[in-house]
């Protein structure tokens, strides 16, 4: 799954100061975790600053790096370690955000936080001061990250309500939870279902309630940790192909999600046709439902047939 273009340029601009700031090198999968990506999602980044820099392309003027075993370093920053200069607005934000964190129930970094906040506040000045004048409320995501928390420290299984949104449908489950990931902007929770007897992610906007139990957190010797190197959503080799004709404003599909065999199309003009796996036919109907025709299904035939036959039916509804 590819990383949103506005999350990748900001993780570019910061990997140079990041790696400046450590002139012995980090290793690459220290500096994977502190930016919330996994390590091919990294190099695949760093690939990219090799070709950054100034006006003229040649040796000198672009970033350079130097790799040592699972270690790396920046050997030519090309002028991109400008300290960040924070407008009056976005100092503020930032110190309201942190004096938020620091109030969260369960935070396990409130020193590092706590010094954050200090050194911001210092930078900013007299625009620091006018975060006292802002009140912040906890939401439902913040609470949910304290109390998830709060049970894998405490080593405690959960019980909770959880929205799958490929089936459009709340479920409720018993999971012991392993660990928490926070993947392109998004906290999620790692758990052994017992339920699905399987190791599960959990979204933690997803989850609707939360209970904390008393008994502990007991994953299987078979309970495995992902690997997110490949992206979030990794289907089974074994589940079944689906095929999409894709028009040229849908194209992004390809982008989004991990297909297999892409191959450009002339009809339409500028279109893709791929093939995805997926285990859920429902989830295929939905995505092609929400491209509003600027998308078809190839195969396998049943699908084209159940999607036709859903499209027939909203559009007897609107008749009615």
């Amino acid at each position: 799954m590819s990383a949103p273009t506005t999350d990748r340029m900001t993780r570019l601009l910061a990997l140079v100061p990041y790696l400046e700031a450590r002139p012995d090198g980090v290793l690459m999968a220290d500096a994977a975790r502190d930016f919330g990506v996994g390590e091919a999602q990294l190099r695949r980044d760093l690939e990219l600053l090799w070709v950054c820099g100034l006006p003229g392309h040649g040796p000198g003027d672009l970033v350079d790096l130097s790799f040592e075993g699972d270690r790396v370093r920046v050997t030519d920053t090309a002028g991109l370690v400008r300290p960040l200069r924070l407008a009056t607005d976005e100092a503020v934000a930032l110190v309201v955000a942190l004096r938020a964190l620091l109030e969260l129930p369960g935070l396990a970094e409130t020193d590092a936080v706590s010094r954050a906040l200090l050194k911001v506040s210092a930078a900013a000045g007299e625009p620091a001061d006018l975060a006292g004048a802002v009140t912040v409320s906890i939401d439902a995501r913040e609470q949910t990250l304290a109390v998830v928390r709060q049970a894998l420290e405490a080593g405690r299984a959960v019980h909770l309500h959880y929205y799958v949104p490929s089936r459009d449908e709340r479920t409720e489950r018993t999971v012991d939870p392993m660990r928490l990931l926070l993947v392109e902007g998004h906290w999620y929770l790692e758990a052994w279902c017992r339920r699905v007897e399987g190791t599960r992610l959990f979204r933690l906007d997803r989850i609707d309630d939360l209970t904390v139990l008393d008994e502990p957190s007991a994953p299987p010797e078979q309970a495995r940790p992902r690997d997110l190197d490949d992206g979030l959503y990794q289907p089974a080799e074994d589940q079944p192909l689906v095929r999409l004709r894709l028009d040229r404003s849908a194209r992004w599909v390809a982008d989004y999600f991990p297909v297999e065999d892409v191959v450009a199309v002339d009809d339409p003009p500028g279109g893709l046709s791929v093939a995805v796996r997926t285990g859920d036919p429902g989830w295929a109907r939905r995505l092609v439902a929400s491209l509003g025709g600027a998308a078809r299904v190839e195969d396998p035939p049943e699908l084209a047939d159940e999607v036709r036959a859903a499209a027939r039916a909203a559009l007897a509804r609107y008749s009615d």
